[in-house]
């Protein structure tokens, strides 16, 4: 089963943590000194934010998948979407080790594909205080790009 997920940047996490603890009527599931994650079940959504991002607001949206077969469904549909497919493989990032893909909509928002398969104690790489999905953390070198 997929899951929605929307990573935020904000600017103090304590209030945002606050703020949609109380929206969700529920805590997060993850919660560390720069990040906090809330694994919805309603509605179905993988929710994320930091203060990491230099500037607040939608850091990028995602499909989160349950299985490895799930996500080479998921990858023909970025294949099918006519963009530039970042392929990023394995990675660590957000306080998780993932398989990742990535590209942008017409408007340029970053879309996500992937499957999470273990725990981390940093937010990305072997660096604890890069900024996710960015290309010092997270994104693909740029040779292992595809465009459709």
């Amino acid at each position: 089963m997929k899951r929605l997920h929307v990573n935020l940047t904000v600017h103090n996490l304590e209030e945002s943590v606050n703020f949609y603890a109380a929206l969700f009527a529920a805590g997060p599931t993850v919660l560390k000194a720069d990040y906090a994650k809330w694994m919805l079940e309603d509605p179905r959504v993988n929710f994320a934010i930091s203060t990491h991002g230099e500037v607040a607001g939608v850091e990028h949206l995602g499909i989160q998948v349950e299985t490895p077969e799930e996500l080479q469904v998921v990858f023909a549909r970025l294949e099918k979407a006519k963009g530039t497919v970042r392929v990023e493989g394995n990675t660590t990032c957000c306080y998780a080790r993932s398989e990742k893909s990535w590209i942008q909509d017409p408007q340029g928002i970053e879309w996500e594909t992937f499957y999470t398969f273990g725990e981390s104690t940093t937010y990305g790489g072997d660096i604890e205080t890069t900024t996710c999905c960015a290309s010092t953390c997270c994104a693909p070198a740029p040779a292992e790009t595809t465009t459709l």
